[in-house]
C-alpha cells in the first residue's frame, strides 16, 4: 500500500485551508491511498479526498476495518510503527544500515514497487495528476471513477453483460 497527494485549488474558507494544506507539499492537497494485491494485480482498496497533512499511517488505521485482522501488508517508511505492516528499516540517526539491513530494504522495495507503478498508471489521467480543479464534493467520485478505469485496462474488472 501507498498514498500519494494532489495539488487542489486553496478553499475560500480559512479553516478549510488550514485542514488541507500540506507542509510537505507546501500547498493545499488531497490525499489518496491506495491498496493492491501483491504483483500490482488489482486494486483492492482507495481511501480518496482525505486531507492532505493526514499521515499514511492515520490513513491506514482508518480503512483497516475493512480487512481481516489478521491481514498482513507492506508499506514504506510513512507505515512504520503499525505491526500489521511490514516497512523497511530507517537508518538511525548518526549511524549505518548494516548489509544485511540494505539487503531486507532492497528486497521489500522490489515487492513494494508494484504500488508505485499503479500509482502512475492512475497518474497518467490528467485529472488525477495535476491540480484539481474541479468541485471537491466529487473528487473522491472522479479518482474511484479513474480506478475503476485503471482497473478495467489491467483486466481485473470483468462487467457482466
Amino acid at each position: 500500500m501507498d498514498s500519494a497527494e494532489q495539488l487542489r485549488e486553496r478553499p475560500r474558507e480559512y479553516t478549510e485551508q488550514k485542514k488541507y494544506y500540506s507542509g510537505k507539499k507546501k500547498n493545499h492537497t488531497f490525499k489518496n491511498q491506495i491498496t493492491v494485491l501483491p504483483n500490482g494485480k488489482d486494486i483492492v482498496d482507495v481511501i480518496a479526498g482525505e486531507p492532505g497533512p493526514k499521515s499514511d499511517i492515520t490513513l491506514f488505521r482508518q480503512g483497516k476495518k475493512s480487512f481481516d485482522k489478521n491481514q498482513k501488508f507492506q508499506g514504506d517508511k510513512g507505515y512504520e510503527g503499525e505491526p500489521s505492516i511490514k516497512s523497511p528499516t530507517k537508518k538511525p540517526k548518526k549511524g549505518k544500515l548494516t548489509q544485511l539491513q540494505k539487503q531486507e530494504n532492497k528486497k521489500l522495495a522490489s515487492q513494494r514497487i508494484f504500488v508505485e507503478h499503479l500509482i502512475r498508471v492512475i497518474k497518467i489521467f490528467r485529472v488525477a495528476s495535476e491540480r484539481f480543479r474541479l468541485n471537491p464534493k466529487k473528487y473522491e467520485q472522479i479518482i474511484m471513477t479513474i480506478c475503476g478505469l485503471v482497473r478495467f485496462r489491467m483486466g481485473a474488472l470483468v462487467l457482466p453483460l
